[in-house]
């Protein structure tokens, strides 16, 4: 892949990702996202549809990997690399998905900070932000 390709796909996947955000309110339904813009720290938690609020943030994540692993694909070109970061990826949805229930089944204000980080990984690609340096440096050591 030469390198004009190879830039151009990490700027339409890279896109893509910001568009999953900038469209957020308009895709995916989650009453939170003005809860935390708010002064969340001193307010009750909205009143939500669980199941729905799971599926979408569920469909929010799985976008989200999706597309991040195409841009761990094109940066880096290893399938080990992939099937690593899927089955991180999947593990990481398991753990962080059932915390997020805990937090929207039992809201408490005082565990507020700690919900707004966990959904925050669910709902931004934040750990492909730490995967591309990790993996870069294994791959330089090598």
């Amino acid at each position: 892949m030469n390198t004009f390709v190879k830039y151009g796909l990490l700027l339409v996947l890279g896109t893509l990702l910001v568009l999953i955000r900038v469209f957020e309110e308009q895709i995916f339904y989650d009453p939170y996202l003005s809860f935390f813009k708010n002064d969340y720290l001193y307010l009750d938690s909205p009143r939500q549809e669980t199941f729905k609020l799971t599926a979408f943030t569920v469909l929010r994540y799985a976008l989200n990997t999706i597309l991040s692993l195409a841009i761990l694909f094109v940066l880096f070109k290893d399938k080990n690399i992939i099937k690593f970061s899927a089955i991180l990826y999947a593990i990481a949805l398991v753990v962080l998905l059932l915390l997020f229930l805990y937090f929207v089944i039992n809201p408490r204000q005082e565990d507020y900070y700690l919900f707004f980080n966990v959904r925050r990984f669910l709902i931004q690609p934040l750990i492909l932000l730490l995967l591309i340096p990790a993996f870069y440096y294994f791959k330089q050591q090598e």
